[in-house]
């Protein structure tokens, strides 16, 4: 942990926001040489174009002034680094190709490894920083061997664990979660005590660069689909057209608000089909899943395949036992008991307790009580 830690440089990756200010002021309490680092990935203006009403996000320029508003306070550097274009390349531009794929993508796991993480190293080198810290609630723990290990937060409704379980051993062996054994109730009424810039500031419940509304995403997506988000039928599990909508890029696999059918129960989203912008509806139980396949799997040092571990599907999710083996796609998890609204394009991530064992993308969910073809996908 931070405070068994020899006293060095440390690049502090700030947002703006109550979390990651705590964390550099306990760094600056334990008499490290604190660095704060913003990084520039999104405008304002750029997600009120999706129609989208602004409110508090990560990395816009109203974030990095509250970021340094607090190194300032503190008395350390802080500097603001624009990473737009690439935020754009890799995380935007995935997240509306996932959406028009009939997938539901996770962007925040895909900012932390293809951005955040490795600009933030970059940086720390230029720097010369040795250690990076972030306000993640996530902690790290190394074993006799020194080899580090991701590890849950203390916090079970604040644990993000989940969005970095790709993180290499090489990265984790020089991040610091100050947060870590520290639950949000306690962060914030820390910030209050130290009076830090921002400690009044709310918690954004929404992605940074979409915004909030409750057409936010379809707007977003809509706006950067180039005419491929296009209305369609909705079909129930009959094969009945029992509706239409106006972009199948509005749905999610698990919705029921919204869907826009009335069938005598409730209905919900168990399927899209982008090729021919088909939405499926059916009951609750169409939406169980006994097994998913996997791709672009990570698994922590030293794990194999097989395995078996807690199963998370979205990072809402408190987890499923399972049983992950080796598959032509790359993994496939089987479900002691069937699980709910297993989704296309979100990451499942596999736990030991509260050692993360490894993860991996959803590319098709096989419903129970279904033949093997059966697999909700985008494919």
């Amino acid at each position: 942990m931070a405070n068994a830690m020899k006293k060095t440089r440390i690049l502090v990756a700030m947002s703006g926001g109550v979390d990651s200010a705590v964390a550099a002021a306990r760094l600056h309490d334990e008499g490290h040489e604190v660095v704060g680092c913003t990084l520039h990935l999104w405008d304002y203006e750029s997600a009120a174009e999706s129609g989208a009403k602004s409110h508090g996000r990560c990395c816009a320029p109203e974030d990095q002034y509250d970021a340094r508003r607090t190194a300032d306070f503190l008395g350390f550097p802080h500097f603001t680094f624009d990473r737009r274009e690439l935020f754009a390349s890799a995380v935007v531009a995935p997240f509306v190709e996932a959406y028009l794929a009939g997938e539901t993508p996770s962007p925040c796991t895909s900012c932390n490894r293809g951005v955040k993480l490795g600009e933030l190293f970059a940086i720390a080198q230029k720097l010369g920083a040795e250690k990076i810290a972030t306000g993640h609630y996530a902690r790290i723990a190394h074993e006799t061997d020194g080899t580090p290990r991701l590890l849950t937060g203390k916090d079970p409704k604040k644990d993000q664990s989940y969005f970095l379980y790709a993180t290499p051993p090489e990265q984790l062996a020089r991040l610091v979660f100050p947060l870590g054994d520290s639950t949000k109730e306690e962060v914030r009424a820390e910030a209050l005590a130290r009076n830090l810039p921002g400690a009044q500031k709310g918690e954004s419940q929404e992605l940074c660069f979409v915004g909030a509304g409750a057409h936010a995403y379809a707007s977003f997506v809509e706006k950067r689909s180039q005419g491929r988000a296009r209305p369609g039928p909705i079909v129930d599990d009959t094969g009945r057209v029992v509706g239409a909508h106006d972009g199948f890029h509005r749905f999610t696999v698990g919705q029921r608000k919204g869907v826009g059918v009335a069938l005598g129960k409730p209905a919900f989203v168990t399927r899209i089909e982008p090729e021919t912008a088909t939405v499926f509806v059916g009951g609750e139980d169409d939406l169980l899943a006994e097994s998913a396949e996997l791709a672009d799997v990570v698994l922590a040092s030293g794990i194999t395949l097989p395995l078996e571990a807690r199963v998370r599907v979205r990072y809402r999710h408190d987890g499923a036992v399972a049983k992950i083996s080796a598959s032509a796609s790359g993994a496939r998890v089987d479900f002691e008991n069937p699980v709910r609204a297993v989704t296309a394009g979100q990451v499942a991530v596999f736990y030991d307790g509260d050692r993360v064992l490894g993860g991996a993308r959803i590319s098709a969910a096989k419903r129970a009580n279904r033949s093997n073809a059966d697999y909700a996908s985008s494919s």
